[in-house]
């Protein structure tokens, strides 16, 4: 049986944000403010392309993989992943509401990453930073201290 390049990219990629599905990331927008009100925390929000955009998954490999800011996420942060993939399917109301999102905010490249109050108001914006998971999680903490300033 012959398995084409293309297959076992699909297949690798599917696996991949399963595997990002279970350390925390949710896909719902309205879940993730209900979450950030009851627990009190921000809301960290990654729009990527997360099956074509390099630096989107520079960013995931360099830093939302890493112990240093798992850790920080889990004590400290709601995730929430809104991805625009281009070889992989979504569930329709899933696109639906990650355009909605990337109007609303006024996304234009990938990755942007936001952190939101639990309302949805945009507290700061950033993306992919170099020096890995404890320089992003410094980082994070400063914008959210300076309130985005």
């Amino acid at each position: 049986m012959k398995v084409s390049s293309a297959a076992i990219a699909a297949a690798v990629l599917a696996a991949a944000a399963a595997a990002r599905a279970g350390e925390g990331w949710g896909t719902d927008f309205e879940a993730a403010k209900k979450e950030a009100a009851e627990k009190q925390r921000p809301i960290l929000v990654d729009f990527s392309g997360s099956d074509w955009c390099g630096w989107c998954k520079k960013l995931d490999k360099e830093v939302f993989s890493t112990p240093e800011f798992q850790e920080y996420a889990k004590e400290s942060l709601v995730l929430l992943l809104v991805d625009f993939p281009m070889r992989k399917e979504q569930p329709k109301e899933v696109a639906e509401q990650n355009k909605r999102l990337q109007e609303k905010y006024g996304i234009e490249g990938y990755p942007t990453v936001l952190l939101l109050d639990s309302t949805g108001k945009e507290l700061a914006r950033t993306g992919y930073r170099r020096g890995g998971g404890a320089a992003y999680v410094e980082h994070l903490k400063e914008l959210l201290k300076s309130g985005g300033k």
